[in-house]
């Protein structure tokens, strides 16, 4: 059995089109006293998409009471350690879109993607070479690379962020206990190049106990979201890089609940045999760990 969109609009009378064109009219110039003309523009431009929305599917009346009961549900379960409508704009790709109208492709740039919920400020300093689990469950993993700019030279000094999930899928803030686990900050050397130990990335669910797991699950989609560790990158006179980076092979890179994955960030996460020695010297004893590599390039800052 077979479905099609139908556009009742256009089956509507006329009578009924003009009824509900001229409300849209007349919403759409209520904004027009707005004294800044981007606020005007987006407020409007909005009014005239979600009218079209609500009048191409005839949305009923029971449908827009469910549609305010989740979001009164979002707001209710939204605090200072989860945000749901974070989570609500990343499963409709609004997050991904964003961010890629808002770091346009430049030369050999990294790319960026989604910033996701789970960062947070204050996260303890490493040195190079320094360990960002914290203890936390999971297969050690030595992480490498270089940060330069578009034209290869190296940029010394630059910040980076990394947080990361445990091998069970948590991250540190979705405990109780108040630990600091799977995140840290860095800095490069002169040669523009760091290092770290984190943690094998794994597979893991976005937060769905929640009115976006509900719509996920009603719509049969996976909250499932593809192995990744996050970067952000921060470097005077360049671009800010909110990134990820993912494990080549995972079963979840073409269907990311976020919609996140980008070629381009999936990287070999070798894994090397217990006994294997490391570039730091570093004793694992009978534990297998594995290392990748990642270099990335920071674009010039947009233009005011």
């Amino acid at each position: 059995m077979t479905s099609r969109t139908v556009d009742k609009t256009a089956t509507a009378n006329p009578e009924q089109r003009r009824r509900e064109q001229e409300l849209t009219a007349k919403v759409v110039a209520s904004f027009d006293g707005a004294d800044n003309e981007r606020l005007k523009l987006v407020l409007q431009s909005l009014t005239r998409h979600l009218h079209a929305f609500l009048r191409e599917v005839r949305l009923t009346e029971e449908e827009w009471n469910t549609a305010i009961e989740f979001l009164t549900a979002a707001g209710h379960i939204t605090d200072e350690r989860r945000q749901e409508f974070i989570l609500l704009s990343d499963v409709f790709g609004a997050s991904m879109q964003t961010i890629t109208m808002n770091n346009e492709a430049e030369g050999e740039a990294t790319e960026a993607t989604v910033f996701g919920p789970f960062f947070v400020e204050n996260s303890p300093r490493i040195d190079l070479g320094g360990d960002i689990s914290g203890g936390a469950p999971g297969q050690p993993c030595w992480v490498e690379g270089t940060v330069t700019g578009l034209h290869g030279s190296p940029i010394p000094g630059a910040r980076i962020e990394v947080w990361e999930a445990d091998e069970d899928g948590f991250y540190d803030v979705q405990y109780t206990d108040n630990r600091v686990t799977g995140r840290a900050h860095l800095f490069t050397d002169e040669w523009g190049r760091y290092s770290f130990w984190g943690l094998t990335p794994t597979p893991y669910p976005i937060p769905h106990d929640g009115p976006v797991g509900a719509m996920l699950a009603a719509a049969g989609r996976s909250p499932m979201r593809a192995s990744h560790l996050h970067f952000m990158v921060t470097a005077a006179r360049h671009r800010t890089l909110v990134t990820h980076i993912f494990v080549r092979g995972d079963a979840l890179l073409h269907s990311d609940s976020v919609f996140g994955v980008k070629e381009s960030l999936i990287k070999d996460f070798t894994e090397q045999p217990a006994g294997t020695p490391t570039p730091d010297g570093r004793e694992l004893g009978d534990r297998p760990w594995a290392r990748t590599r990642f270099d990335i390039v920071l674009a010039a800052p947009a233009a005011p």
